[in-house]
């Protein structure tokens, strides 16, 4: 079976016949040149399938699955609370954060957000295919932006600040629980005093400082979730 894999968000079992959108069946036979009767795998939050090709009409794939790969991933939850960044800064932050595991995104607007609209669209699908590129099964879902208070009030979870002013690198394990674990990384600005004693108010947070230099968000997210990783996996 060849190594393409696409994301395929309607229910699928075995011996179903369906066809793919114009986007995937565009990619299927002029970026991959596959043929008919030639074999890829579908997936969804429910599995992988192993799909054949049964044919090829005004550019539309249609194929038949053939049997199930693999089950439904139960993973931890890791949410991702950032601030919007410039666009291709963000692009590669969400698309890394998405091969690590993160299985939620969630964009808070920060007293020194400078970016404060989001592309939910564009950044959809670059988790799409970070997930169809990583081998995941999960897609991650991404919420729309919020402010603080409502992220802190809304949200029952095991926070993780990351915060310059903590006078620890570690995590401590025992203290984290079966809620899902989020990371709140904020802006290039540094989050505001008032948004610092907001944070460090909220029931069960842990204040971790990931390094000792000043790190872009981008290469902060990429750090916090591989110290949140080696702990929680």
């Amino acid at each position: 079976m060849s190594n393409i894999r696409l994301f395929f968000s309607a229910a699928l079992s075995s011996e179903m016949i369906e066809k793919l959108d114009k986007s995937q069946s565009h990619y299927l036979t002029k970026v991959m040149r596959v043929k008919e009767n030639e074999v890829f795998s579908l997936f969804n939050k429910n599995g992988e399938w192993e799909a054949k090709i049964i044919g090829i009409s005004k550019n539309i794939v249609e194929f038949k699955i053939i049997k199930q790969l693999r089950q439904k991933e139960n993973t931890k939850e890791l949410w991702l609370a950032f601030s919007p960044i410039k666009s291709n800064y963000q692009n590669f932050m969400i698309q890394k954060a998405t091969e690590l595991g993160v299985t939620k995104f969630l964009p808070i607007i920060f007293d020194r957000t400078v970016v404060r609209k989001i592309n939910k669209e564009r950044l959809e699908k670059i988790v799409i295919e970070a997930s169809e590129q990583s081998n995941r099964i999960n897609v991650p879902t991404i919420e729309e932006s919020q402010n603080l208070n409502n992220f802190l009030k809304n949200n029952s979870m095991d926070l993780i600040f990351t915060d310059l002013n903590s006078n620890t690198n570690k995590i401590d394990k025992s203290k984290l629980t079966d809620r899902p674990v989020c990371i709140i990384i904020g802006p290039e600005g540094d989050f505001s005093e008032a948004e610092r004693e907001e944070i460090l108010s909220f029931s069960g947070v842990q204040a971790i400082k990931i390094n000792e230099n000043i790190l872009r968000s981008e290469t902060a997210v990429i750090s916090a979730i591989s110290i949140i990783n080696y702990v929680i996996n």
